[in-house]
């Protein structure tokens, strides 16, 4: 039992000396920084708060020191290298740092030799890959994501165009390369390389030429990346330039953030130029361990630096380095270094670079490194497999008057939001918002980002010369001003931008053919800064420039020698329009009453019951139209009243029989062609206009062999191909068309469009003017404007053969009106006539010649006078009576008075 203990004992005190022997009693850190800048101050205190809060912690190291040691760089490339090489030959296991990437490409080559480990928070270049320097790791997100957030932005409000301006050092040239392959992405780019001497070394002067530079250019976005002591003054100078007015768009990097946090108090000068300015603050998520070191952060500083979000990632660096050398530790790895193989060739010299070591650990620590899982200041803290952070994100700022406001967020995984990247919903569009933002020049309103250049150059638009339809575009009077509809278009849409566009025509062709409108985009922009006319937008034309919206329809159609065969049941009812339907119909019976009025006192064929007297009236009437009528006419008014109907029947029925025997025979015009589909299956020669799309759509979409396919140059040689039967129909654009049948209305659209287009202007891709005229188009049409100009120059009046009916030989009211006027004079002067006779004669009856045929018995009625009193007839019962109807009356009264009385004397013989 004791020979047990003892060997427990034996065993625990080898064990703990083997650890002791393993763990080193100072673990050297170092850190290479300019002091003196901003993040360099920082991070000095950040990473010294770091190293005691890591000795304090008893659960880390097992009592080993940790020691940082900083080296001031003091902004100078060569003391950076400088500092390296001291760390690298005083057994130093890791360095944090350097602070640019510019040093980090030179050191990190000196890294991977000895296999000592960098990291950097502030050394982000994007080029800074895992395969060319494996011993150096970004602690910070790195460029590209900052890039990848201003190309989200810029996308979202919308501006195809930027500027980028930058200084000329690594770090920057490649984060301005990396936005610019983002900004392709999104079918956007930079417009404007803008370069500055590295900072801090621009003078006045070198920003000045610069930011006149860009002040004529189009693009008012700048997009500026470079650090804090350059980025100052840039502003500074663009506000004396004018450029920070409404208008202008300016982003910032990060680095315009650090100054915000840790410049305090920001002076008045420097508020005033940034105003409306937008810029990116790495985002890290709020946390209990954030707010207590906050909280310790004004003493640590002493209230000289202001809190950056590069002190939270310099603190967690080294709280990074300390877990992986504690796991090193803790798997049995050691810190000891060995002589590098090739060193000692170099032993001659002042340089002792024979103290230069390899790190026999720096492998596993490295891995070690990348293995890191835990949480810290910045929030999580873990690395992907490309060793970039998980999960970068940034906040979103716009400076304001006096301070600045958070606008939004920024990550890899949900893109723009108004909400912390921790609880944003995942990326899509309907997702990216930001807040309200106030812009240079104090106004809440979008910029349109950018503006017609202010350099005297005026822009050569390319108009096609044509030789046929000149009124879309043509040349004026020999000159080079060009007129036409288009052009209008055009002009109209100009005066709507809100800023001048010089502009001179310069005409494309050779005046004796249509050009090659292809040949015409494809100058732009090399010969051409746009191209103005009938310009058709088909999908070839479109890979070589950008269009406007169309400013009118326009698709393939085929024009073919045809009327429209009209052998439908009611084909008899096309020679006369509606309207002159329905007035004949109405003269027919107004006819037809006037004659039965004039003969109706007269004639026994127009008396009789009310029923017959409709009948008579309507077939009378109907059957003057063939001149079939049976009933005479007795009176004077009632005949001339019909010979003039009758001669007006005569030449309506002459030229109804007219034009259905035209309408009948035209139709031996037909032709067989009733769309697109039978033209291609006829076999037959098809016309195209010279110059248009029409010949390529036709060979290479539909298959039909050049040698069917005729050119033809003009309105025209249309006509006299169709009639010839040179060509079975044309096929070109609706509006070529319908100019051409305007003129020629012995052919007929047939079928539908077959291809859906319009036209457009042509400017050179991703031009901003190409927006601004779309919208100026669209402002056209909803103000009517672009209606007028359609009818000043395209409204003709158009033959019905366009629609393929037979309305342009229906007879018209308009053709026969003076006729039907001189039957309606006849009508009512007859009447006149007839009504005033009637009153005359009625006013001219005696009182007996009123007494009705059935006399009243004697005695009754009378009066004093011994007369007896009797009603008179009314002038309607009047004119109702057939004429003699009153003399027989008075006769037959005498009789039966003569007859009355004989019977009476009869009586008083008896008596």
């Amino acid at each position: 039992m004791n020979l047990v203990c003892l060997l427990a004992i034996l065993i625990i005190c080898i064990g703990r000396s083997t650890e002791g022997a393993s763990r080193p009693a100072v673990v050297n850190i170092g850190a290479v920084f300019a002091v003196s800048t901003i993040n360099g101050g920082v991070s000095k205190i950040a990473i010294k708060a770091a190293e005691e809060d890591v000795n304090a912690d008893p659960s880390i190291l097992s009592g080993t020191k940790f020691s940082v040691s900083m080296h001031d760089s003091n902004y100078s490339g060569f003391l950076s290298i400088i500092g390296a090489l001291n760390y690298m030959e005083s057994d130093t296991v890791a360095i944090i740092g350097p602070q640019t990437s510019v040093m980090a490409h030179i050191v990190s080559h000196l890294a991977n030799e000895l296999h000592v480990p960098l990291l950097s928070f502030t050394a982000l270049d994007p080029t800074l890959s895992s395969l060319q320097y494996p011993y150096f790791l970004q602690t910070a997100p790195n460029d590209q994501f900052q890039m990848n957030a201003i190309g989200d932005m810029v996308s979202y409000f919308g501006w195809k165009e930027v500027v980028a301006l930058f200084t000329d050092d690594d770090q920057s040239r490649n984060g301005v390369t990396a936005l610019g392959d983002k900004l392709a992405q999104k079918m956007h780019k930079i417009s404007y390389k803008a370069v500055l001497p590295p900072d801090p070394t621009a003078t006045r002067d070198q920003v000045k030429t610069e930011l006149a530079k860009i002040q004529i250019m189009e693009s008012r976005v700048i997009v500026l990346h470079t650090f804090s002591r350059t980025g100052l003054l840039v502003f500074d100078v663009a506000k004396e330039l004018g450029m920070m007015e409404s208008g202008y768009v300016w982003i910032a990097t990060a680095w315009l953030s650090t100054v915000l946090d840790s410049t305090s108090p920001l002076p008045q000068k420097t508020k005033d130029s940034i105003e409306g300015a937008l810029t990116l603050r790495p985002h890290t998520p709020d946390s209990k361990r954030k707010r207590a070191f906050i909280s310790r952060w004004k003493k640590l500083s002493n209230g000289t630096r202001g809190l950056n979000p590069y002190a939270l990632y310099a603190y967690d660096t080294v709280w990074i380095i300390a877990h992986a050398v504690n796991l090193l530790l803790d798997q049995g790895g050691t810190i000891s270094f060995s002589n590098h193989a090739s060193i000692p060739g170099y032993r001659r010299g002042i340089m002792n670079l024979s103290a230069l070591s390899i790190f026999n650990g720096g492998k596993q620590l490295l891995e070690n490194i990348l293995q890191t899982n835990t949480t810290g200041l910045t929030g999580p803290l873990a690395f992907h497999s490309d060793r970039s952070l998980v999960n970068p994100s940034y906040d979103i700022i716009n400076i304001i008057e006096n301070g600045y406001q958070q606008i939004g967020y920024w990550s890899n995984n949900s893109g723009l939001s108004v909400v912390p990247p921790e609880t944003a919903p995942n990326r899509s569009t309907s997702n990216q918002h930001l807040a309200a933002v106030v812009w240079p020049g104090g106004t809440t309103n979008k910029p349109r980002g950018w503006v017609f250049p202010n350099n005297g150059k005026q822009l050569i638009i390319g108009v096609p010369d044509r030789v046929s339809y000149r009124d879309f575009v043509s040349q004026q009077n020999g000159t080079d001003i060009a007129k036409g509809y288009c052009i209008d278009i055009f002009l109209a849409a100009i005066k709507l931008l809100p800023y001048a566009v010089p502009h001179r025509f310069e005409l494309f062709g050779d005046g004796h053919k249509n050009p090659s409108y292809y040949e015409l985009v494809s100058n732009i922009p090399s010969g051409f800064d746009a191209a103005v006319g009938d310009i058709a937008i088909v999908a070839n034309r479109t890979k070589i420039v950008d269009f406007t919206q169309p400013f009118i329809e326009s698709g393939l159609v085929v024009v073919a020698p045809v009327r429209g065969s009209d052998a439908r049941a009611w084909a008899f009812l096309k020679p006369f329009s509606p309207l002159m339907w329905g007035v004949t119909a109405a003269f027919f019976l107004i006819v037809g009453s006037v004659l039965w009025v004039l003969e109706h006192r007269l004639n026994d064929d127009f008396r009789g019951p009310p029923r017959k007297q409709i009948g008579t009236i309507l077939w009378f009437s109907f059957s003057t139209m063939f001149f079939s009528h049976r009933e005479n006419t007795v009176s004077f008014l009632g005949r001339m009243v019909l010979i003039i109907w009758l001669f007006i029947i005569l030449i309506i029925n002459s030229s109804y029989t007219a034009s259905l025997t035209s309408m009948l025979t035209v139709q031996q015009l037909s032709s067989p062609i009733t769309g697109i589909d039978t033209l291609i299956s006829s076999f037959e020669p098809i016309g195209f206009q010279v110059g248009s799309f029409a010949e390529n759509y036709l060979i290479e979409e539909l298959n039909i062999p050049k040698s069917r396919l005729v050119p033809l140059g003009s309105p025209e040689e249309y006509a006299n191909a169709l009639k010839e039967r040179t060509v079975a129909a044309v096929v070109d654009e609706r509006p070529y068309i319908e100019l051409f049948l305007s003129d020629n209305c012995m052919f007929s659209i047939r079928g539908p469009e077959f291809t859906k287009s319009g036209w457009g202007f042509a400017f050179p891709r991703d031009s901003p003017l190409a927006i601004d005229m779309s919208t100026a188009i669209l402002t056209l049409s909803e103000n009517g404007e672009l209606q007028q100009i359609h009818d000043k120059w395209l409204s003709k009046k158009a033959c019905a053969s366009q629609t393929s009916d037979l309305e342009s030989d229906q007879l018209q009211l308009q053709s026969f009106w003076g006729v039907f006027l001189i039957v309606g004079t006849a009508c009512f002067i007859a009447l006149v006539i007839h009504f005033s006779l009637a009153f005359r004669q009625y006013l001219r009856r005696s009182p007996e010649d009123d007494h009705h045929s059935d006399l009243e018995p004697p005695g009754h009625g009378s009066t004093s006078s011994g007369t007896t009193a009797t009603p008179r007839l009314t002038f309607l019962s009047f004119i109702d009576e057939k004429k003699d109807q009153s003399k027989d009356n008075k006769s037959k009264r005498k009789r039966e008075e003569i007859m009355r009385k004989s019977s009476n004397w009869h009586e008083k013989e008896d008596v």
